[in-house]
C-alpha cells in the first residue's frame, strides 16, 4: 500500500471573484458580497481584505474599516453554476473528490485517471484548467493527508501552491505558527499563547495528557496533527448531519440587548452557508456556553424547513426564552440538522508508509 497524496483546492476569494469576472466595473476594488444593511460579509475581494475586511464580517464593521467598500447581492444560481464547471475538472483526474463547498474540496489522486506520478504537478493542471475554463484562479496544498493539504493551501495564497513532502513535514509543522493549524480558531490560540504554546515546537512539547486536560476531546487532535497524524480519507459521497454557526466572545455578554444582536449576525450567518451548501433543515438547535463553561442547548423541530434567516432568528429568540440561566454568555451558536439529505458513515484508518515518489517541493 503507497502513501496518500491528497489535493486540496482552494478558490481564491470565490464569491467576490466570480462577481469582479462577470462586472468588469467592479474588477481592482473593493467589495463585498453580502446585504450592507444589518447584514454581514459572506466574502471579501484581496482589495477590501487589505483594509481587514473579513468574510462573517458585520457589514457595518466592514464599512468602518473600508468607507469605500462596495456591496454585492450574493447570486448563488450564479456561484453554483461555475462551482459546477470547477468540479467537472475534478473529476477528470479522479472521482475520489470531497466538496466541503462550492469553492473548496479535497481531493485524492494516489490513483488517477491520467497515471500522473507527481501531485503537485496535477495541482498545476487543475488550476491552469480551472483558469482557462472559468477566469479564475485557485490555490492548492499538497501532502500525505487532509489536514496537511489544507494548511498548505493557504501558504501561497491567492494564485499558488505549496507541497508539504513527508520528509519536511516535521520539521514545517514545528516552526508553524499556532494560529495557522487548521482547527485552531483565535480564542484557541489566545488561550494557548497564554500557557506559552506559539508554535508547533511548544505544542508538541505538551503531552497528551496535558492536552486533554486543558482542550478536552480536542487535545487528541491537537496531540496528532503536530505530529503530521491525521486520520481522515477523502470520502467521495460525504454529506453533513448538521451545519453550525458560533461565536465566542471576548467579553462576555449579560445584556439582552446584545444577545439579540448577536442571535441576528447569527442568523444571517446560518442562511449564507445554507446557501451556499444549497442544504435546509428542520431542526434549529441553540447553543449557550456561559461564563463558567457549563453549556445549555436547546432545540426545536419543525414539519417543514428553515427557509430563511428570519426563521432561524424566530425560533431561536423562543430558544433563548427557554434557557434555564441567566449567567454572563461566553459563546452563543446556532446549528441547522434533520437536513435534507443523509451521511453515509465510513470508517478510515490513515496508516503510514514509506512515501511514493510523486511530490515535489515547492
Amino acid at each position: 500500500m503507497t502513501q496518500r497524496k491528497i489535493i486540496h483546492i482552494d478558490m481564491d476569494a470565490f464569491f467576490a471573484s466570480v462577481e469582479q469576472r462577470d462586472f468588469p466595473e467592479l474588477r481592482g476594488k473593493p467589495i463585498a458580497v453580502g446585504g450592507e444593511h444589518r447584514g454581514v460579509v459572506a466574502a471579501a475581494s484581496y482589495e477590501a481584505r487589505k483594509f481587514g475586511v473579513r468574510s462573517a464580517m458585520p457589514s457595518k464593521m466592514a464599512k468602518e474599516k473600508c468607507p469605500q467598500l462596495i456591496f454585492v447581492l450574493p447570486r448563488f444560481a450564479r456561484y453554483k453554476e461555475v462551482s459546477r464547471q470547477i468540479h467537472e475538472i475534478f473529476h477528470q483526474y479522479t472521482d475520489h473528490v470531497e466538496p466541503l463547498s462550492l469553492d473548496e474540496a479535497y481531493l485524492d489522486v494516489t490513483q488517477n485517471k491520467k497515471n500522473i506520478a507527481s501531485a503537485n504537478q496535477i495541482a498545476k493542471e487543475i488550476r491552469q484548467k480551472i483558469f482557462e475554463t472559468t477566469g479564475l484562479t485557485a490555490s492548492a496544498g499538497i501532502s500525505i493527508n487532509k489536514f496537511l493539504a489544507k494548511v498548505a493551501s493557504d501558504i501561497n495564497k491567492p494564485n499558488g501552491q505549496k507541497t508539504i513532502h513527508p520528509d519536511k513535514m516535521l520539521a514545517f509543522l514545528e516552526k508553524l505558527p499556532i494560529e495557522k493549524f487548521y482547527g485552531i480558531g483565535k480564542v484557541t490560540a489566545n488561550k494557548m499563547h497564554g500557557m506559552h504554546i506559539f508554535n508547533g515546537a511548544d505544542l508538541k512539547e505538551k503531552s497528551l495528557d496535558y492536552l486533554q486536560y486543558h482542550f478536552g476531546k480536542s487535545g487528541l487532535y491537537y496531540y496528532h496533527v503536530v505530529r503530521g497524524v491525521h486520520n481522515g480519507e477523502v470520502k467521495a459521497n460525504r454529506l453533513q448531519k448538521s451545519v453550525a454557526v458560533e461565536h465566542t466572545f471576548w467579553d462576555d455578554l449579560v445584556d439582552d440587548d446584545e444577545i439579540q444582536n448577536q442571535l441576528i449576525k447569527l442568523s444571517e450567518e446560518l442562511e449564507n452557508r445554507l446557501l451556499k451548501k444549497e442544504i435546509k433543515g428542520k431542526t434549529l438547535t441553540l447553543k449557550i456556553k456561559y461564563k463558567d463553561f457549563t453549556q445549555y442547548t436547546r432545540s426545536k423541530t419543525l414539519n417543514h424547513y428553515f427557509e430563511t434567516q428570519h426563521d432561524f432568528l424566530e425560533i431561536a429568540q423562543q430558544l433563548w426564552q427557554l434557557r434555564p440561566f441567566n449567567k454572563a454568555v461566553r459563546l452563543l451558536g446556532l446549528s441547522i440538522s434533520n437536513l435534507n439529505i443523509h451521511e453515509k458513515k465510513q470508517i478510515s484508518v490513515q496508516l503510514q508508509f514509506p512515501f511514493e515518489v510523486g511530490f515535489v517541493e515547492d
